[in-house]
């Protein structure tokens, strides 16, 4: 727009007369249908994935509305989970943006995608990263002290029955669909679960899983299985991440520990996480200050966990939880856009 009105202030002084103004005024509005404002909704239709966990919903949700009214994009919502999301991704091109994408949890195939530039990693999801493990109640922790080690839960599988077999002990890795499920089944081989008296149990859902926890706990039972950190569920209850025993080992978490079919995991340090934002090529290549926007964007773990919590207690949606955000922490996300953008969100809420 600067060189637009650069433009008119010489034509206002007579650098030009009635005739080069008329010839020059579809030039003018060439300039005008360039300029960054307008250009913001060459985006066109974005589809983003929200993974069936809080925090990728309401990461999903908020990306939705900004990109939507403050780029002017067509987003749309799909569905996801970690592994065939990022494949879709990569070989279909669809969905544009997966906004919480946590390292230890791609598939192996997609580090390549990211090599060979199919897909983009576009910022930091979670400025802190992500903590994932093998977690058991604190309580049982106090009661028993000897359990510091994944090993060492393993030798009590009276402190972590399974509902449906109470002379077993159940291991909950969560459900199908979830790179972390993957990881935790693996472990179960690694640290011979089943050897030790423990099922490996199919939760069958995000809320079957978060349900079998919770119904453990507030019985002041063992539970024991895959869990990550930040989420609402954590800072209700006090749970305590097990160490695995022994040092991380990158050549063998790669090599085993995170293949689905891998027959001989060891026991190995499960890693700190980067959770990333990814995109596809296409979306990069055609979004300009939208990319740029998600290039920016990166939310402090704290405020997500405040985030979640908030919707927990009110019950409430990705949506809501993007709209209360936006609401009360304009402090945040005015840094992640353009101050006109901003104004556009500020006036969609």
């Amino acid at each position: 727009m600067k060189k637009v009105i650069e433009i008119r202030s010489q034509v206002s002084v007579g650098r030009f007369g009635l005739k080069q103004l008329l010839v020059a005024a579809p030039v003018l509005l060439g300039l005008a249908a360039i300029s960054p404002l307008a250009s913001a909704s060459d985006c066109g239709t974005v589809t983003i994935a929200s993974m069936n966990w809080a925090s990728a919903e309401l990461l999903a949700e908020v990306d939705k509305f900004i990109l939507q009214h403050g780029y002017e994009c067509d987003a749309n919502i799909v569905l996801g989970d970690t592994v065939p999301t990022l494949t879709s991704m990569a070989e279909k091109g669809k969905p544009d943006v997966a906004p919480e994408s946590w390292t230890s949890l791609r598939p192996p195939i997609t580090q390549n995608n990211i090599q060979e530039g199919k897909l983009l990693i576009a910022s930091k999801a979670f400025t802190d990263g992500g903590v994932q493990g093998i977690y058991v109640p604190k309580f049982i922790v106090d009661q028993h002290p000897d359990i510091k080690t994944v090993a060492d839960a393993l030798k009590h599988p009276e402190l972590f029955p399974d509902p449906e077999d109470p002379s077993k002990g159940a291991w909950s890795a969560g459900q199908q669909g979830w790179g972390g499920t993957i990881i935790a089944s693996q472990y179960y081989k690694a640290y011979k679960g089943k050897d030790a008296g423990f099922n490996l149990v199919d939760t069958g859902s995000a809320a079957g899983h978060d349900g079998s926890l919770i119904h453990a706990y507030e019985r002041q039972k063992g539970w024991i299985g895959y869990y990550w950190d930040p989420t609402s569920l954590l800072g209700k209850y006090q749970m305590v991440r097990l160490s695995s025993g022994v040092p991380y080992d990158e050549a063998e978490w790669n090599r085993c520990n995170k293949v689905e079919k891998c027959p001989d995991p060891k026991p190995n340090e499960w890693p700190a996480d980067e959770v990333n934002t990814i995109v596809t090529k296409s979306f990069a290549d055609r979004a300009g200050s939208a990319y740029r926007y998600l290039k920016t964007r990166s939310w402090p773990n704290a405020v997500v966990s405040k985030m979640l919590a908030w919707m927990a207690d009110n019950q409430a949606t990705g949506e809501d939880g993007a709209k209360q955000f936006l609401k009360k922490n304009p402090d945040i996300w005015v840094k992640w856009v353009d101050p006109q953008v901003a104004e556009k969100i500020k006036a969609a809420l």
